[in-house]
């Protein structure tokens, strides 16, 4: 059901602001950070809005920046969760919020770390994910999250376009690879809208997508996972595409031991070792990973 109840009004950041806010603390966008901060209101409210917060929800929101996006989140979320890897805007966040929204100042935690290297966070588990995310560590990022925090149960990010063409795309599409098929282990993700470029500061020379995740529900896992280890399945998955162009029974070889081995343990999973990784599913790279601890055992090998 969606969330009825009058929001509590957030004056929210413009480009004017955010500069201010940047030239009174000294700061510079970087590069080495991937900091394109947005600076256009409507493109955070429709954010917040996509993302259909309820009112109980406990937002993880990854690099916050100046608080644009944060300021809504906060407005429709029951708290919000801000982990920020520059101190400079880690401690200026709180009083931005005080300043703009001084009513909501109380639903916000600030936590001054890097996400993808993120421990256990304090207070209510967040379930879920809302987040402009750096280009250059988007799906580390987001993989590490859904491995370190369980109680996160969907999700809505912002990425560089391609990416989130690459986090969404189905097996046998041009941009299916690593990415989507390490994401598939723990959610479903959709490709749900983009973002001009002209919204950021500094404007990127690429545009953006919105991609939103469903973590799987329990039996989903067990469907998609069967009796395989995460580490397993991706050391699979990494083999599979690091030389994208080579059958399953070569590109495989050196993590089987040997082309034939690998093609012993393919068949014994079910799969074809003539067939490249992206025609596989997160499934099969699974079955894969399983036949393989098992030893490939010729006897239970699948000729047809």
């Amino acid at each position: 059901m969606a969330n009825l109840t009058p929001l509590p009004a957030a004056r929210l950041l413009g480009p004017t602001e955010i500069r201010d806010l940047a030239a009174r603390l000294g700061i510079q966008p970087s590069k080495r950070l991937g900091q394109n901060f947005v600076v256009d209101a409507g493109t955070v409210s429709r954010i917040t809005a996509m993302a259909a917060l309820q009112p109980d929800d406990v937002v993880l929101e990854v690099g916050p920046g100046f608080g644009s996006l944060t300021l809504p989140l906060l407005a429709a979320a029951r708290r919000v969760i801000a982990v920020e890897v520059d101190p400079k805007l880690a401690a200026e966040l709180p009083a931005t919020v005080a300043a703009r929204a001084p009513q909501l100042a109380g639903r916000l935690e600030v936590v001054a770390a890097d996400a993808a290297r993120l421990g256990p966070l304090p207070g209510e588990p967040p379930t879920v994910l809302v987040a402009n995310l750096p280009y250059n560590v988007s799906v580390p990022v987001v993989l590490h999250l859904l491995a370190t925090v369980p109680s996160l149960a969907r999700g809505l990010v912002m990425v560089q376009a391609e990416v989130a063409d690459r986090m969404s795309a189905p097996p046998g599409s041009r941009t299916y690879g690593i990415p989507s098929a390490k994401l598939a282990w723990y959610a479903t993700v959709r490709r749900v809208g983009s973002v001009g470029r002209a919204v950021f500061w500094p404007v990127p020379r690429v545009d953006s997508g919105l991609a939103s995740l469903v973590r799987h529900s329990p039996a989903e896992a067990a469907a998609v996972r069967g009796t395989a280890g995460r580490e397993e399945t991706f050391a699979v998955i990494d083999a599979a595409f690091s030389q994208r162009r080579k059958t399953l029974r070569s590109a495989l070889a050196a993590w089987a031991g040997s082309a034939a081995a690998a093609e012993v343990i393919v068949r014994s999973a079910g799969v074809d070792p003539s067939l490249r990784g992206e025609a596989l599913a997160v499934t099969d790279f699974a079955r894969i990973a399983a036949a393989s601890t098992r030893g490939g055992d010729p006897d239970t090998i699948n000729m047809s």
